[in-house]
């Protein structure tokens, strides 16, 4: 017979642990960006998170290029 496993109240506060500290600086470093910070939620999933990581560091980021055009407009 095959016996089922059920977490129990330690497993489940480590889980929701991990699952915050991934979660919360992708979120604050996605926000900080420009991007909406549920994207972060891709940490989660297993080859998206690299996914993830390549297009923080690679894509043109919103809050910079808004920056950019503020400092331009008061020249």
């Amino acid at each position: 017979m095959i016996a089922m496993f059920m977490p129990g109240p330690a497993e489940v506060v480590l889980l929701a642990v991990m699952v915050g500290v991934l979660v919360f600086p992708f979120w604050k470093i996605a926000s900080k960006a420009g991007f909406p910070g549920w994207i972060s939620l891709a940490v989660l999933v297993p080859l998206l998170n690299i996914g993830l990581l390549f297009f923080l560091a690679l894509a043109p980021w919103p809050a910079l290029q808004q920056s950019e055009r503020d400092e331009m407009r008061d020249d």
